[in-house]
């Protein structure tokens, strides 16, 4: 971190870990040194627990760690630390886009029920792959493998049954 104090730059370093009480103890150290703004590189998912941790308490700059590279070199996370903090001084960094709390957990969750999603119709898949291989062609006879019909087909076909037409029946029994 670098402090101007009057004409004078005073560099301050600490080093935290990631998880969340390190993370709090950060935001105490930030607050102690009466920091107002922490910009930080928006490197993978890195930066969201300190996001998330600090958002309400700084103005908070989450900045393409492309857009502020370096002088080529040793590259080191403390050197990159003061660049971005030097940037951050002379407001020379464009933030990115960080959506409100709310829509950040509403794109997780959208983000997961479409994973779950495509996981349940791998499953279906496979499904009426295993059946293929035994020479079962419920698919020719269930629109839905996994339906309700399909599924009284496939625990008779569990229990043992073989018999297409007692089978056929507890398909009809169970839209019934």
């Amino acid at each position: 971190m670098v402090i101007r104090d009057g004409g004078r730059t005073q560099k301050k370093y600490g080093r935290y870990g990631a998880m969340t009480r390190d993370l709090e103890e950060l935001a105490r150290w930030l607050q102690g040194l009466d920091v107002t703004h922490v910009a930080m590189e928006s490197t993978g998912v890195y930066w969201k627990p300190v996001w998330n941790v600090l958002e309400g308490q700084f103005h908070l700059l989450l900045v393409n760690a492309q857009h502020v590279k370096n002088v080529p070199g040793r590259k080191t996370d403390v050197k990159d630390s003061e660049w971005v903090a030097e940037l951050l001084q002379h407001g020379l960094l464009r933030p990115s886009f960080v959506p409100a709390v709310q829509i950040r957990d509403l794109r997780d969750l959208t983000r997961s029920r479409a994973s779950l999603a495509e996981e349940a119709s791998r499953i279906v898949s496979r499904i009426q792959k295993v059946l293929e291989d035994a020479n079962v062609k419920l698919a020719s006879v269930a629109t839905n493998t996994v339906g309700k019909s399909g599924q009284a087909m496939l625990d008779a076909l569990v229990a043992g049954e073989d018999d297409a037409e007692k089978l056929a029946s507890r398909a009809l029994e169970a839209v019934s």
